[in-house]
């Protein structure tokens, strides 16, 4: 099955491996500040995405230089090191342009940094944050990732989405139309959806234009209010059999039209509720590695 991995994508455009630093800019969301809601999106945790992410109250400069030294031990012998700034947590475009701007900036000028991405929602696009990451792009690569999820309406409003799925056509165009690399992320496994139902949300994505397609399994963390309708018995989530056949046909679609950045994801352990199979990383990995090869 031909595919075309993160890892390899980045060897064959820089030359070498890309370790990616996540990043905390301090930023909120309109499903938090209540703009569009308080509560955040149904699965979201009270870090925005951010669990893996370095603390806020570090200057971007401090953030990579820390990072760098999480991943050091990781690096083989005499390896020189690139990194890819990503600024994970929450909405990261969702501030003052002038506040992105010196942030952005830091991150792009680190002379260790390689690509700058930056997730963010379709609707926290104008035109003076499209304008200000074109102008970054014409420094280092600037990378943007979208929250989609899925396609289906219905889901989109159980998850608290907050937006229609035009507002995500509109966001891809826009972004393509200034030259910058489109990442969507979607999740596997969303209650009440179907296999044919997330099929048809990868089969959207390659279509709308994207660059590169993250899968995420879909991870029931505490404290959100995902948790709570699972408890009540209220959806079961994939077992690893049934994820890795998914996973296989999500690949089969994408083929080489796109970039696969992820075909799973990490739960923090402390707070991960399910599907516990999940954190074995090694077996998770090996299993889809065998069903894909």
């Amino acid at each position: 099955m031909e595919y075309i991995t993160l890892n390899n994508y980045i060897r064959e455009h820089f030359g070498r491996k890309l370790y990616k630093i996540a990043l905390n800019g301090g930023f909120t969301c309109p499903n938090r500040d209540g703009t569009l809601d308080t509560r955040g999106c149904i699965f979201c945790s009270g870090a925005g995405s951010g669990e893996f992410a370095e603390p806020a109250c570090l200057t971007v400069t401090e953030q990579i230089e820390a990072g760098k030294r999480r991943i050091a031990s990781k690096l083989p012998i005499n390896e020189r090191a690139g990194y890819i700034a990503y600024f994970q947590a929450f909405t990261n475009t969702y501030g003052p342009v002038d506040k992105l701007q010196t942030l952005f900036s830091e991150a792009i000028n680190h002379p260790e940094v390689e690509v700058l991405s930056v997730a963010t929602r379709p609707d926290c696009l104008p035109e003076a944050v499209l304008d200000l990451l074109e102008e970054l792009n014409t420094v280092k690569p600037v990378w943007v990732e979208l929250g989609l999820q899925t396609i289906h309406e219905k889901t989109a409003d159980y998850i608290r989405r907050g937006y229609p799925l035009s507002v995500y056509d509109n966001a891809v165009k826009k972004l393509k139309e200034r030259s910058l690399s489109v990442i969507v992320h979607v999740i596997l496994g969303l209650p009440g959806e179907s296999r044919a139902d997330m099929l048809d949300t990868v089969s959207y994505v390659k279509s709308s234009g994207a660059d590169g397609i993250k899968l995420q399994l879909l991870h029931v963390i505490e404290n959100t209010d995902l948790a709570d309708d699972y408890k009540a018995g209220k959806f079961t989530c994939l077992s690893l059999n049934e994820y890795v056949s998914l996973i296989r046909d999500c690949v089969s679609i994408i083929g080489t039209s796109m970039v696969i950045h992820r075909m799973t994801g990490d739960g923090d352990r402390k707070t991960l509720i399910a599907p516990v199979w999940s954190t074995d990383k090694k077996r998770v990995l090996n299993t889809l590695n065998k069903a894909l090869n």
